[in-house]
Formats: C-alpha cells, structure tokens, sequence
C-alpha cells in the first residue's frame, strides 16, 4: 500500500516493474529524464551514483534496473523529495536508493568530494524570467526555471562529485549547448558524447544528452539522432524501446 496524496497517482514506470508517484499540479516526469537515464552509461554489478534535481526520483528509479549499485538522489523541494521517497518506499528499493532533501551546492561538503563513479542531473533549463513571466505554481518554478539552481552551479557541483575518470550526463536544451560544454571545461569535464533529440525528421533538436568525463582526453562523438514522432505523430521505433523495450 501507498499513502497518496492531493491530486497525486501511482503510475507504471514505463516497461520497468515499478511504479512511481506523480502529480499533474506538483510534478510529472518528461520523455527527458528517460532519454538522460538511458543514455548514460552505468556499471552494471556495481557502482556509486548520485542524481541530482531529482524530482520525484524518476532517474534514481531508471537507473536501479540498469545497475546493481547505490543510487542517491538530490532534491531541495519537500514535496517532491517526499514522493520520491515513498516511491522508493513502495518498490523496496530502500537499501540500494536513497533520496536527500537539499541543496545540491551543499553536496560535496556533506558527502565528499570525488566520491561517486557517477552524476546525472536534468537541471532547470530557462534562465530565470522577469516575477510577471514566472510560473505560478512554485513547484513547476522552480523545477524549470534557475530560480535555486543555475547551470553553471550543476555543472559545478557535479564535477566536485565525480571522481577522476567517473561520468557526468546531462540532458538540456541545444541552445545551451555551448554554455554547457564551456563549463563542462571549466571545471575539469571532458565532454566525449553528445546526441541531438528532434521532435520529427527534419525538425530542428529540441533536446541534447552530453556525457563528459572528469580529467578525460579529448575525444567526442556525436551519436546518430534521436527522432520522437514519425510523420503520424507516432513514436518512432527507437524511442517505442527506449520507452517499453520490446513490449
């Protein structure tokens, strides 16, 4: 049993076993925090992962069927952090998964630095807009917006994280493309993967997944595309497994 609450649901995590808690006025996962825990790479037995602007713990809980390793995942709104937490409650996930209600600046004092193999994190993506153009809701907000979090301090805090030689994977915006890999170099991340996600052929991207690696050579590849939708709107089949695997 789950204890809901308000306008929240438990819904099936796509083709995973699990379930998760979601809410329409709170927070709901996109196609982007499954495009960012399928793309990044994992050690399979084992491993020390952390996640970062967790959400409702959608990659923490991704992740936990790609990998036999520990997984924490960071979240500074209560609500959400809390939702997190009962949905790792619910699957029995507690000894490999665990959430923390906080500042992601805060992280490398209270967990060490160079302590992770590897750090995710799909951050706000807009700078943050004049109080007339904001969202109301706050938890929609701050979820989008760089209101507690710039890109600049994610990118920051996760090379702290990150060991040398460990991943960092992030999914954003391809307009902020060169801001990322510019602090990517700034502070010792070496971007070696990039891949484009548009919406339909011949479509501009709307989406980009970079990984980088802490004091790596150079060296990127630029991975074929990702389309979404065919031309009936439909997914296309790369995306149908992506999301259900072979169902």
């Amino acid at each position: 049993m789950v204890n809901l609450k308000e306008d929240e649901r438990l819904d099936y995590l796509l083709a995973e076993e699990l379930r998760i808690i979601q809410s329409p006025s709170v927070f709901s996962f996109s196609l982007d925090a499954v495009l960012l825990a399928k793309f990044v790479y994992v050690p399979i037995q084992k491993g020390n992962l952390i996640d970062l602007c967790s959400g409702n713990g959608v990659i923490p809980l991704f992740l936990s069927t790609r990998t036999k390793g520990h997984i924490t995942g960071v979240e500074i709104q209560e609500r959400l952090f809390d939702m997190a937490q009962r949905s790792i409650d619910y699957n029995g996930l507690k000894e490999r998964l665990h959430m923390i209600c906080g500042d992601i600046n805060n992280m490398p004092k209270e967990m060490g630095h160079g302590k992770f193999d590897i750090v995710t994190c799909n951050p706000p993506y807009f700078i943050t807009p004049s109080s007339e153009e904001i969202n109301l809701n706050e938890h929609l907000a701050i979820a989008r917006h760089e209101i507690l979090c710039t890109l600049d301090d994610a990118i920051r805090v996760s090379s702290q994280l990150v060991r040398t030689g460990g991943k960092v994977a992030f999914v954003h915006r391809p307009d902020r493309l060169i801001d990322i890999i510019t602090y990517m170099r700034q502070y010792r991340l070496e971007p070696k993967r990039v891949q484009f996600v548009h919406p339909k052929n011949g479509k501009d991207a709307n989406m980009i997944l970079v990984e980088a690696t802490k004091d790596g050579n150079t060296g990127l590849k630029i991975l074929p595309p990702l389309v979404v939708y065919n031309e009936d709107n439909e997914y296309t089949p790369e995306i149908r497994e992506i999301l259900y695997g072979n169902k």
